[in-house]
């Protein structure tokens, strides 16, 4: 059973640009609808800078529509004032007791840099200027692709959220279940393979052969195990690194090619100690490796690395593989990505889970090149007591 989830990244990006997509249209809708509403409003306070000419103008006998033009502005803040400054009238501003003169001077500023002054000329000898602002309704507007686009993006990322984590338990339902279910039905073959040990061993088999078989029964048992435990809470323990290290080394190089080379260096003068879950972190160590091994393609060397970087101890598995590309560096840690024409795709993903989520540690790939290999990093926290409780 094989996921695409190159499909389902395909998936995520089309609704995602379809997404954008409906906002920008949305967005670009309003930002058109503001900017004919301002123009509006500038005919509106041209016509009422006219009005207020007029009305000065002696010669002028009907006033009743002048005065209902001026009357008819209730939304759109205006001052006029002549070229020193010095106010002569305003309208829908609210005007403090106190200062009234400075506080409108400040809004002549303010209205200069939203919108350029109409000019009242109403003779030859006196010119005023009307400043205004946006009304409160434009401003709203204006405000409004902008709310708009927080409110759909914040809905977007929350429906995104749920998706995820509900798809993410569906599948820690999955792996859970089906872990189990795989070590209890090892359970039972392990246990008879574990008696025909002990009957070989009593009928005299060959004795050099009795050991290796018997290791690998027993690591059956320890896969079971480690099956098992999937799900759970790990118990940890005081654990010796290099021992653990050097132990699944040596198990994965009487098992492998003799054209492939696995060497261990080791940067620390003396042994790390820290709190591990035994079996799964053999099964890291391990896995790491099994994928070596398959994208080596039966030649070449594993170098392990483990090292000390300020308060954590680092672990390089490094391969001469064949690479992976950068793009699917956080992809082959999902479960169901392989490249393998067999197997489920769950072995980086599993081993991802033992590292960040059972041991509060990091894994990710280092670094890697299209057919000269691959380096992945684990960093764990180094915990001060750990030598003191060997």
């Amino acid at each position: 059973m094989k996921v695409n989830y190159d499909n389902f990244n395909n998936i995520k990006y089309i609704l995602a640009v379809f997404a954008v997509a409906i906002i920008s249209l949305s967005v670009y809708y309003s930002s058109n609808l503001a900017n004919d509403m301002s123009k509006e409003e500038r005919k509106r306070i041209e016509l009422w800078a006219e009005a207020t000419r007029q009305l000065v103008d002696d010669r002028n006998s009907d006033l009743s529509f002048i005065l209902k033009v001026i009357e008819g502005n209730t939304s759109i803040p205006v001052v006029i004032a002549d070229n020193e400054g010095n106010v002569y009238m305003h309208r829908n501003i609210d005007v403090p007791n106190d200062g009234s003169e400075q506080f409108l001077k400040k809004k002549i500023a303010n209205f200069k840099e939203v919108h350029d002054p109409i000019i009242i000329q109403l003779d030859e000898s006196t010119t005023h200027y009307l400043y205004y602002d946006d009304s409160t309704l434009l401003k709203q507007l204006a405000y409004y692709p902008y709310i708009q686009w927080g409110i759909i993006s914040t809905f977007c990322l929350i429906i995104f959220y749920v998706f995820t984590s509900a798809k993410k338990a569906e599948q820690n339902r999955v792996w859970v279940g089906l872990s189990k279910e795989t070590a209890h039905q090892l359970g039972t073959p392990i246990s008879s393979l574990l008696a025909w040990v002990e009957i070989l061993k009593s009928n005299g088999v060959e004795p050099d052969l009795m050991p290796e078989i018997e290791k690998d029964v027993n690591r059956l048992r320890t896969i079971a195990e480690r099956f098992s435990k999937i799900g759970s809470i790990p118990e940890k323990e005081s654990i010796c690194l290099n021992d653990l290290i050097d132990n699944s080394l040596s198990y994965m190089r009487k098992r492998t090619s003799s054209k492939i080379a696995i060497t261990c260096v080791y940067d620390m003068s003396s042994p790390v100690y820290l709190r591990l879950n035994k079996p799964l972190f053999e099964w890291v160590i391990e896995n790491l490796c099994k994928n070596a091994i398959d994208a080596m393609e039966g030649e070449g060397r594993i170098d392990v690395h483990v090292f000390e970087k300020e308060d954590k101890i680092g672990i390089d598995v490094q391969d001469t593989g064949k690479g992976i590309a950068k793009s699917k560096f956080n992809t082959v840690f999902k479960p169901g990505y392989t490249t393998k024409k067999r197997g489920w795709g769950l072995g980086l993903s599993l081993v991802k889970r033992i590292i960040e989520e059972y041991h509060e540690g990091k894994i990710f790939v280092k670094k890697s090149e299209i057919n000269k290999g691959t380096t992945f990093r684990i960093l764990l926290k180094k915990e001060k007591n750990d030598r003191d409780a060997r």
